[in-house]
């Protein structure tokens, strides 16, 4: 990856983080509704699983292109995976007829965020961390979502679908929590080691 100035791409890439956090930590509108039935479960898992496919996809080519490749690898497996996942989630609703909702209730990087090109730029300071990280809140955010159409369904099916759609979000936390686990901490400035403005620090 390019060299990156600590003072100002370092500064708006942490700004950017911390958007989506909030914006992660907020749940849209139409995540805070009521889950009334299965086929509108079923909807929203699909849009889930297929706005995973794409991120962990893109992630692992950019991974790729810039030499990570056990990161790569990761991620190539987690699109796989919910590229797997939508295939049968559609299987099983074939012939269903399912409500449609807004793609970007389920966006990792929201489409509408108020850092001018923000998406654009995430990808060009992406480190394997932020990568990663995007990751986790957003496999967080999945199963917070599924945790909550278990919690509050009072149809034995759809509980036994949240629970298991929820069960495949913890799998893939613990993977991603394992791979950063293994990364690099991001860089700190001390009293006793401040660090040198002139040289580039990783994010």
């Amino acid at each position: 990856m390019a060299a990156i100035r600590p003072h100002d791409e370092r500064g708006k890439a942490l700004r950017v983080v911390r958007i989506q956090r909030q914006e992660k930590a907020a749940p849209k509108a139409g995540l805070r509704r009521r889950i009334g039935s299965v086929g509108a479960l079923y909807a929203h898992a699909l849009l889930i699983e297929h706005e995973a496919a794409e991120r962990y996809g893109e992630f692992a080519l950019h991974m790729a292109e810039h030499g990570d490749d056990s990161v790569a690898a990761l991620f190539k497996q987690l699109a796989e995976f919910e590229t797997e996942r939508a295939f049968h989630l559609a299987k099983r609703t074939a012939g269903m007829t399912l409500p449609r909702f807004a793609p970007g209730e389920h966006a990792w990087l929201d489409q509408e965020a108020p850092v001018p090109e923000a998406h654009a730029f995430v990808y060009r300071m992406l480190t394997p961390r932020l990568a990663l990280e995007i990751a986790l809140h957003a496999e967080q955010r999945a199963k917070a979502f599924f945790e909550k159409v278990f919690a509050e369904a009072s149809d034995a099916g759809m509980r036994e679908l949240a629970l298991d759609m929820a069960r495949d979000e913890e799998a893939h936390i613990v993977w991603v929590n394992e791979a950063l686990a293994r990364v690099p901490a991001p860089y700190r400035p001390s009293e006793e080691q401040p660090g040198d403005p002139t040289i580039p620090q990783q994010l």
